[in-house]
């Protein structure tokens, strides 16, 4: 049963979460901690942040890590494949209609009434994030000085690859070195 609602949760997304990843996070969001409650907002706050800082799309690694949690390691080869299929089938029909139609003037009306509606999803995604249901996004004045600290280096143009290591060194010496002590 739970392998069916997985597939189905995530076909949901595959066919709706236009815009790529970031766009999709509020359709996951909403899908795995809302209407199943398969996991709280903290715990889908920290699959993300795993999802970004891993190679690959962040709706594939956060299918692929909702799909272990939930249900081992088939129910991340489930939610895998499923939010896959969607993208899968239309691009294969897409690909073969959008070089003969890309000119048309309702395709482009199409893409470009797209545009503002992927950069709301993005903004939602962005405020379920920070401010979610449960409360149990940011922890406490130390998560907030980082996302403020990430936020401006990365208007600065810092390279996101040293931001996500010295993020990892942070979070290790601000939340476990001093569960040592």
């Amino acid at each position: 049963m739970i392998y069916l609602q997985l597939f189905i949760s995530y076909l949901k997304i595959g066919f709706f979460g236009f815009g790529g990843g970031y766009a999709m996070l509020s359709l996951i969001q909403n899908e795995v901690v809302v209407q199943n409650g398969w996991m709280t907002n903290a715990e889908f706050a920290d699959i993300v942040a795993v999802s970004q800082m891993t190679p690959g799309p962040i709706a594939i690694n956060s299918a692929t890590y909702v799909g272990y949690t939930v249900a081992g390691f088939w129910g991340s080869v489930v939610a895998t494949v499923s939010v896959c299929l969607p993208a899968l089938t239309l691009m294969i029909l897409i690909t073969k209609f959008f070089l003969r139609l890309h000119r048309n003037r309702y395709v482009k009306g199409l893409i470009v009434g797209m545009r503002p509606v992927v950069a709301g999803m993005i903004g939602a995604a962005v405020l379920l994030l920070l401010f979610p249901h449960d409360g149990e996004s940011f922890k406490d004045v130390w998560s907030w000085l980082l996302f403020g600290v990430a936020l401006v280096a990365s208007h600065k143009k810092v390279n996101p690859i040293l931001m996500i290591a010295l993020s990892a060194v942070a979070g290790v010496a601000i939340y476990y070195l001093p569960t040592l002590l």
